[in-house]
């Protein structure tokens, strides 16, 4: 499994939210490039980024912060917030972004999903966030009656690299992941899934690698790290065994 440390940028800086409110963001820190090094010391392969700014207004807003970081961070990235047409998803790719992030354009339009996954193989992953089972769109503002496992269905032969199951209701206040709820979505497609949403401690990463499902391709982890609750160091030996 791999272990992908987060950075949510909002107005160039690192932040957490509760809940996916804008309005209860924390800034962590005011250096992203620093943080994302950091990272890449304590031996983490991946960085999981997110535009939210771009999240809320359709369009990439945080770009100079992720073209600062692909330059001078040589870590791999997969980033989601904003992303909403084929140009964009070709400019991000075109930039160094290793895995572009679908998540509003998975249920507005699913072709786009498709067309850009034949046009970069392996470089698409679809991002579904959740509230009790039920897809929330737009930076997580709007609630939708379609269930995730639904929504993931219609991309399960298309190509798709990954799915990023966040549990909205535990994102950014350190309650635990839905372990069983992604383990039951992991298990019921053929796409590999990333637990995102709520970790909180040690044991939670140490509970979903017992877990030994073979659907789980990694986790992502933000604000337990900037907390200092888990040791990015023990994570990754946890999950690399």
């Amino acid at each position: 499994m791999i272990f992908f440390p987060a950075i949510d940028l909002k107005d160039g800086q690192c932040v957490r939210l509760e809940k996916g409110d804008m309005n209860k963001a924390t800034i962590f820190d005011s250096d992203p490039v620093s943080r994302a090094s950091s990272f890449l010391k304590s031996g983490c392969s991946w960085l999981h980024l997110v535009d939210l700014n771009g999240a809320f207004e359709g369009k990439p807003i945080n770009q100079k912060a992720v073209e600062k970081i692909i330059k001078k961070v040589n870590i791999k990235i997969q980033l989601g917030g904003g992303i909403r047409s084929l140009e964009t998803i070709d400019l991000w790719i075109s930039t160094g972004i290793d895995r572009v992030i679908l998540g509003t354009m998975a249920l507005k339009n699913p072709e786009l999903v498709i067309k850009a996954c034949k046009k970069h193989p392996g470089k698409i992953a679809v991002g579904i966030d959740a509230r009790e089972g039920m897809v929330a769109v737009e930076g997580w503002v709007k609630q939708t009656k379609i269930k995730a496992l639904d929504l993931v269905k219609k991309f399960e032969d298309v190509g798709v690299s990954a799915v990023i199951y966040t549990d909205i209701n535990r994102d950014g206040i350190l309650m635990g992941p839905a372990i069983n709820e992604t383990i039951e979505l992991a298990e019921s497609i053929n796409i590999p899934v990333i637990v995102s949403g709520g970790i909180s401690s040690i044991k939670d990463i140490q509970e979903i690698k017992s877990k030994k499902c073979l659907g789980i391709m990694g986790v992502i982890s933000g604000r337990a790290i900037y907390d200092n609750r888990i040791d990015i160091d023990e994570c990754n030996r946890i999950l690399g065994k």
